[in-house]
């Protein structure tokens, strides 16, 4: 197992898989069971699925399909999408979910990543950092699937999502998410600069290089991919697939 976690981020829009470019434009991926069977072959060590369409619908999770997820699913298993309180989080777990990450809900009600902690643990707890910037400059926090401006910073997110019990960052650069560009180093570095606990860097990997970039050069503990596990290759057709062990280790030493 690789020191340094690499896991797919696998987006639900309602019972499909689809990849999105800047948190807009999307493409259809396929069947999440489907995919998550040939992730099972590819012996990922994790997977996260995001629905993407929960909380901007006002919808829970899809119970159902993802109790279908976890019963083909070998890896341990994040989740985020329309948790809005300690019932849904439990509801996820019973299924056999590992992990819960929390964004817009957690950003108009803080104290759920707290209760959800001091039940779970907060190696249980992910807050999910969604980042966009503005036509002035600067960067703020994004919610409901990046349509909403909080205004907020989001180092001083970050740090008080800490605080309340986080046990991990997901910051996604949503500039860069879906663009193959490589990943946001300044809004990385700045975040892992702030906390304590694990970010998970999300939005932009485009090759192993970029990888090796946001770990060694902005410290990230994690690496979350999207269009390199389901792509050939920039522009080209979708196909499931995860870079060699060997690869990784060698662009991680």
């Amino acid at each position: 197992m690789l020191r340094t976690r690499v896991i797919p981020a696998l987006l639900l829009q309602h019972e499909s898989l689809v990849k999105t470019q800047r948190f807009s434009t999307f493409d259809y991926v396929g069947d999440p069971c489907n995919t998550v069977r040939i992730f099972n072959e590819l012996e990922v060590d994790e997977l996260f699925f995001l629905d993407i369409a929960a909380s901007r619908e006002k919808k829970g999770p899809n119970l159902q399909l993802l109790a279908d997820i976890a019963n083909e699913c070998f890896m341990p298993l994040g989740y985020g999408g329309g948790i809005r309180s300690l019932d849904d989080a439990r509801s996820v777990f019973s299924i056999g979910f590992e992990k819960v990450a929390v964004n817009t809900h957690a950003l108009e009600n803080p104290s759920l990543i707290s209760e959800i902690a001091t039940e779970y643990g907060s190696q249980a707890v992910v807050v999910s950092v969604d980042v966009k910037g503005g036509v002035l400059g600067g960067q703020t926090v994004r919610s409901h699937s990046g349509r909403h401006n909080t205004g907020r910073d989001p180092v001083a997110w970050a740090q008080e999502a800490e605080r309340l019990g986080a046990g991990e960052l997901f910051l996604t650069a949503i500039d860069r998410e879906g663009t193959w560009s490589g990943f946001d180093i300044d809004l990385v570095k700045k975040v892992t600069d702030a906390v304590s606990i694990p970010v998970i860097a999300h939005g932009g990997a485009g090759s192993l290089s970029d990888i090796r970039k946001v770990v060694k050069q902005a410290g990230a503990s994690a690496v979350a991919l999207g269009s390199m596990v389901v792509y050939q290759k920039q522009g080209n057709g979708i196909l499931v697939h995860f870079p060699e062990t060997k690869e990784l280790e060698a662009t991680l030493a």
